[in-house]
């Protein structure tokens, strides 16, 4: 029951349907790590705060190195309500 919260808690955090591979998996936990040390920093240099953030970074990072990790969550593109007309 407790795994299974959790598990489910991390799916809301990353917003993955399905876990990571291992690998992947190593390099997030490995970017956790440095953000609880605080030396983890963005891309702009600020240090990183955030949970979130900071699973984004590492999944990123293994993206960049070639482990297999779902695809990045793209923003989703709003539909254009057409404007009825009144003859």
């Amino acid at each position: 029951m407790l795994l299974e919260d959790i598990k489910r808690g991390a799916e809301r955090l990353t917003g993955l349907a399905r876990p990571s591979p291992k690998a992947a998996s190593r390099k997030v936990e490995k970017v956790m790590h440095e953000r609880k040390k605080g030396t983890l920093r963005s891309g702009s240099g600020k240090k990183v705060t955030s949970k979130k953030q900071a699973i984004a970074i590492g999944l990123s990072e293994a993206r960049k190195e070639g482990k297999k990790v779902p695809a990045a969550k793209t923003a989703k593109k709003k539909k254009k309500k057409k404007a009825s007309r009144k003859n």
